[in-house]
């Protein structure tokens, strides 16, 4: 806690009691999208915070439907040609038939599933001085009421040190406390209780053909000073739950695991540490994550700051500043839950779940939303939390050898637009959605950022060979475009959406592909030089790349989705694809190319500020790219709008985000989550386009604040306070030395700053070098959007030291 309340000299004397950000309410959860997670990344909890029945409700991380399989289907290499014809030939509805027909053969994914709930018979009822809250400063769960004069309470943590979520409940008067203990699970389980211990088997489903082949075990161990009896306890003051849980998988090819001996191993390794010790080192491993940053933004009307968290959401106007920062920070926190080296990486859900058949199974929907979950990784300082999500990724590098040499004839690897548990890589639902060869390709680009952020060249290393593989498809599976001459991926979709004209999203070449195939080759070209690789690919890559089609302006001054000009300026689909080269990428930049910048922003605008909540969360991140922060707190104001649970859609049509704060699609996806908390860190800090960018993108309303901690390119730690909204100091270490090239809109003061010349000479921060884009014919007037006046200076650092400047 030391280190997270550190004070910071604010301009408008911030409190810094505000990092211990809490989500409290004055009534149990009576639904799960009103209770409250906890996670450790194996174990995700959900609390409701019962009185008379508590319900912790359970998901363990390698606990899905299923067994080891593939999804390749043979069918598709022949038939591969005639599809490319029918697309080259405008026949794209013919293609998709075939595609469909040929592609696609099943299964579609495993279901991440739900392993249970302990649940806690108290007897409570009429209580008063009821409060439940999660504190995420320190990721600890309380609960309390008075119920007969006594007070009762109730903490719950998931231990990221000792791998086990931790129950302990408290009694005011001696001996007043008695509960029981049982464990129920909507899938097939068996229970066995002894003195003081639970265990409950659970065996996950068979799911289109595809045979479950895991067995989960739950233990929950009773400690008390009072009785136990079985689960059964009674005149107790203070009991203590350790609850653990595994399955036998070991890997994607191997269930040889052996749970109960997982669960004996922890349980013998929390034997001898009491509560308190517990709690410490729980707080000690997330704190040291979590304490990296702290964001503050000054709130000088607002009234609601003090309300339970669904009455605050409920009258969210905007004024309630608090609440945005709380989003940012409630981002990290669940980052941090769900995503630990070492564990698999956060799925659409995150690690929460508690249906049979969720949505879209909760798999990894790797055309936007896997990716989006790690956004905040990077510049949110938690680079380690992106180790499950490179890690899968080197999985899929391994199992899509195999998808691209039977499906496609290819070497390297593929994955589509969806994988699970089991790492899947052949296309999956259907065309529409599953003809997406990218999917793969676009995760290599978290391996790059990772090092643009860190300059870790043994990461490099380490992933070269998955990097190269995805190269070494897109080398194989582009063709020469015969009307353009451009080399293109065909098939392919721009995600989920298809052109004016078109009943099919099937095309050739959408321009998200041609932003992925550039950030890849270019990536694995620049990897391959570090590495003093053989000159002879990275010539190949680099002559790939020259061949690429130039992002295009379309009639409308939009940049175009595809190849041809077929957007609909009226249609406002909530995928944004062709984007991507704006965010995540860096392809698209008011300094060197004003007229695709404005494109963008054209289309940005077309497509509406109202959408699904993970697509509010990518827009955030686009406006903030944009710079400007007035309409990227619009669009956080949209996302902060209420809906109490998906069967009152039509009574909060606009509703975005429930109760709990969870992202509403709707339904429940986490991405929104952590799309929001990346966009406000780009709102304050950027490093992609050249330069370390101090408040790019500043909203009017932010006027005082301070943040802390944030992560920039070039291996640059920022914090930056300011007032009446501009900057007026920023401190930035630096972790690997090096030139910092640093860009404001005000000037800025510092020992060793000198004004900027030329280039940027630090290779982390360097833009996009793209093609000139191209304009429609039918373009009647180029709509220009107003590019800032910056300050730009260079300052030679040193590995380690701090550097300080003002105004």
């Amino acid at each position: 806690m030391k280190k997270l309340l550190v004070a910071l000299s604010l301009v408008c004397s911030l409190p810094m009691s505000a990092q211990n950000y809490r989500l409290w309410y004055d009534k149990p959860a009576t639904h799960w999208l009103e209770a409250l997670p906890v996670g450790n990344s194996q174990m995700g909890a959900m609390i409701y915070g019962g009185t008379d029945t508590e319900e912790i409700q359970l998901n363990e991380e390698t606990f899905w439907s299923g067994s080891p399989h593939d999804n390749d289907s043979p069918a598709a290499k022949a038939h591969l040609q005639e599809v490319r014809d029918s697309i080259f030939a405008g026949k794209e509805e013919a293609a998709h038939k075939i595609i469909d027909q040929n592609f696609f053969k099943g299964p579609h994914g495993m279901r991440f599933l739900p392993l249970g709930s302990v649940k806690l018979s108290l007897g409570h009822q009429e209580v008063t001085n009821y409060r439940r809250e999660l504190n995420i400063g320190d990721a600890v769960n309380t609960t309390s009421y008075i119920y007969n004069g006594v007070k009762y309470e109730r903490t719950v943590f998931a231990s990221l040190a000792d791998h086990a979520v931790i129950v302990r409940l408290t009694a005011s008067k001696k001996g007043a406390l008695s509960f029981d203990v049982n464990f129920g699970s909507p899938l097939e389980n068996k229970v066995e209780t002894g003195d003081g211990i639970l265990t409950a088997t659970v065996k996950n489903a068979e799911h289109e053909g595809i045979k479950g082949s895991l067995t989960a075990e739950c233990r929950v161990k009773i400690e008390t000073d009072g009785r136990c009896s079985g689960t059964s306890i009674t005149h107790a003051t203070t009991a203590t739950l350790y609850i653990v849980a595994a399955t036998n998988y070991v890997n994607y090819h191997d269930i040889s695991g052996n749970p109960a001996q997982k669960n004996e191993n922890t349980l013998l390794a929390l034997q001898g540490k009491s509560y308190k010790q517990l709690l410490k080192a729980h707080l000690q491993k997330y704190q040291e994550q979590y304490g990296r940053v702290s964001l503050e933004l000054a709130s000088q009307t607002s009234t609601t700051s003090s309300l339970p968290t669904d009455q605050r959401l409920a009258r969210f106007d905007g004024s309630d500043l608090g609440l945005v920062a709380l989003m940012m920070q409630y981002g990290r926190y669940l980052l941090i839950s769900s995503s630990q080296p070492g564990g698999q990486a956060a799925n659409l859900q995150g690690m929460w779940n508690d249906k049979v058949y969720p949505m879209w199974d909760s798999k990894y929907t790797i055309n936007i939303n896997a990716e989006m979950n790690y956004w905040p990784s990077l510049v949110g300082n938690l680079v380690e939390n992106q180790e499950p999500l490179l890690t899968l990724t080197r999985d899929l590098s391994e199992t899509g050898r195999k998808t691209a040499q039977v499906m496609y004839g290819c070497k390297g690897w593929v994955a589509h637009h969806n994988t699970d548990l089991w790492r899947v890589t052949g296309p999956i639902d259907g065309t529409t959605w599953g003809m997406f060869p990218t999917g793969g390709a676009w995760l290599t680009t978290h391996i790059w950022q990772q090092y643009l952020f860190t300059g870790d060249k043994q990461l490099l290393r380490d992933y070269y060979p998955v990097m190269k593989g995805a190269a070494d498809f897109l080398l194989d599976y582009l063709q020469p475009h015969p009307k353009y001459g451009w080399l293109v991926t065909a098939p392919t979709v721009s995600p989920e959406h298809g052109p004016i004209g078109k009943h099919t999203t099937v095309t050739a070449g959408s321009t998200m592909d041609n932003q992925i195939v550039f950030d890849v080759l270019s990536q694995t070209a620049q990897t391959a030089r570090i590495l003093g690789e053989d000159a002879s690919y990275i010539s190949c890559l680099t002559s790939a790349l020259a061949k690429l089609p130039p992002m295009q302006i379309g009639k409308y001054g939009q940049l175009q989705e595809w190849l041809w000009d077929g957007d609909d300026p009226n249609d406002q689909h909530r995928h944004v694809s062709h984007l991507y080269g704006l965010y995540p990428s860096n392809q698209v930049s008011p300094f060197t190319h004003p007229d695709i910048y404005a494109a963008a922003a054209t289309t940005l605008t077309q497509r509406g500020d109202q959408a699904t909540g993970w697509s509010l969360g990518w827009k955030t991140n686009l406006w903030a790219r944009l710079l400007d922060g007035n309409h990227a707190f619009l669009i956080i104001k949209n996302m902060l709008r209420l809906l109490p649970d998906d069967s009152k859609m039509r009574q909060y049509p606009d509703g975005r985000t429930y109760p709990n704060l969870f992202d509403a699609h709707p339904p429940f996806q986490i991405d929104g989550n952590f799309g929001v908390a990346a966009g406000i860190c780009e709102m304050l800090v950027q490093s992609h386009d050249g330069a370390v960018h101090l408040l790019p993108a500043l909203p009017d309303e932010w006027k005082n604040g301070s943040v802390k901690g944030l992560r920039a390119r070039g291996g640059f730690i920022v914090d930056e306070e300011w007032s009446e909204g501009k900057l007026r100091s920023a401190s930035i270490r630096s972790s690997i030395g090096g030139t910092l090239r640093v860009r404001s809109y005000v000037p800025l003061k510092g020992k060793g700053l000198r004004p900027a010349q030329g280039d940027c000479p630090n290779e982390l921060l360097a833009p996009a070098t793209i093609k000139q884009p191209l304009q429609s014919p039918e373009l009647k007037e180029v709509k220009g959007k107003a590019v800032p006046t910056v300050y730009e200076y260079d300052l030679d650092t040193t590995a380690g030291k701090t550097y300080k400047l003002k105004i």
